[in-house]
């Protein structure tokens, strides 16, 4: 009797540390939590109507689903929904992507292509990707700009069904081998196992930087969370000093049918779609003078290059290894210009997805900021 007792004594303590462990895994980071219910619906069914998503009315992406994974909404059901750039549901902060606020996260602002927000340039089409999950197309270009002339690649992206996330998008797996290729199916897991903050890994959606599969970083999770707010404030990415050459593998494949970038940069991540201006034969070798401008490539410690020290969220670098903790100094010869140094992920007021009006860029005309962060003496030769 003696034995069986202290049996389930200590089968109870297991239970209970069993039990603290769960809840301190699964409640730490920034893994979803909170109800069942915020997200996802059963069957799609209450009271006799499909479940809401939690756009507003008269918004785009307002369906009426179902939509895969059980979720209440498309990606835009959760990440545009708000005048704020960030909102609240069930106890979450969620990062918007469209919204009115007078200031947006790191990744831009899907707004300014529809208009929500006012915008500098005047062609919504050169504001941002158009996905189609804002409802709009893009009326210049029929495939991403600087694809690779690869056999059929052509015909994958196209003006009408770039999209969000999966193959045909930006985020989680972006292969085609299932019948679920595009949409929040292909990031199905990443919310409930995100690994947030440093992410060096980089081999499944849930620990890559920002759901970008393959893509190493270290995401801002402090007070500005998904924000580039100052110096001492800000993502920080990973870089490399030698862009790749094109083909297959070095591009998208490094494996298997996924894609991915190989080098897990985030200019690498950009050359999945827009290889030629990656390229490292396409940009004009991996030193001055360029035929076009490069990426992944180390910024010069030497001549005007050598004044940009101070952390600049206008025209940010990435670093050649994932740092712990963010960094308000830039070091020549060390750091790396990407693409995100001149563009933004998804929507700005600008022409090109720039972070600046390049038809105010004038030489010798002074100013700051813009080009001029990297090129310190043109603006005043």
């Amino acid at each position: 009797m003696v034995s069986e007792m202290k049996y389930q004594r200590n089968i109870y303590v297991l239970s209970i540390i069993v039990l603290l462990y769960l809840v301190l895994v699964y409640s730490s980071g920034d893994a979803q939590t909170g109800p069942c219910v915020n997200c996802h619906t059963m069957h799609n069914s209450q009271n006799g109507t499909a479940m809401a998503t939690y756009g507003a009315d008269g918004k785009p992406w307002k369906g009426t689903g179902p939509y895969g994974a059980l979720v209440r909404g498309d990606c835009l059901g959760c990440h545009g929904i708000g005048t704020s750039k960030i909102v609240t549901i069930g106890g979450s902060d969620i990062p918007q992507v469209y919204h009115t606020d007078a200031t947006d996260l790191a990744g831009g602002n899907f707004a300014y292509i529809t208009g929500a927000k006012s915008r500098v340039t005047a062609d919504q089409n050169t504001a941002g990707h158009n996905v189609k999950d804002v409802g709009t197309n893009d009326s210049n270009l029929n495939t991403p700009p600087g694809l690779l002339p690869v056999s059929g690649h052509d015909e994958i992206i196209n003006d009408t069904n770039l999209t969000c996330a999966g193959y045909i998008g930006c985020y989680g797996k972006r292969n085609s081998d299932d019948s679920n290729a595009t949409g929040i199916p292909k990031l199905k897991g990443a919310h409930h196992n995100n690994v947030d903050g440093k992410c060096e890994t980089a081999d499944t959606v849930a620990n890559s930087y920002r759901f970008l599969l393959g893509v190493k970083g270290l995401e801002n999770t402090g007070t500005y969370k998904w924000q580039n707010y100052n110096a001492t404030n800000h993502n920080e990415y990973f870089g490399a000093i030698t862009p790749d050459a094109a083909s297959c593998s070095n591009n998208c494949h490094p494996t298997g049918t996924t894609a991915q970038p190989p080098n897990h940069t985030i200019s690498g991540f950009c050359a999945t779609c827009h290889g030629q201006f990656h390229d490292v034969t396409e940009i004009g070798g991996t030193s001055s003078p360029f035929t076009r401008h490069p990426t992944d490539i180390v910024l010069p410690a030497s001549g005007e290059y050598t004044a940009y020290t101070t952390y600049s969220i206008e025209a940010p670098v990435a670093r050649q290894t994932v740092f712990d903790s963010i960094s308000s100094t830039v070091q020549p010869g060390t750091d790396v210009v990407m693409c995100l140094s001149c563009h933004a992920a998804h929507a700005t007021p600008y022409a090109d997805i720039l972070k600046w009006d390049y038809s105010t860029m004038i030489a010798g005309g002074g100013g700051s900021g813009g080009c001029f962060t990297c090129h310190t003496q043109k603006k005043n030769p």
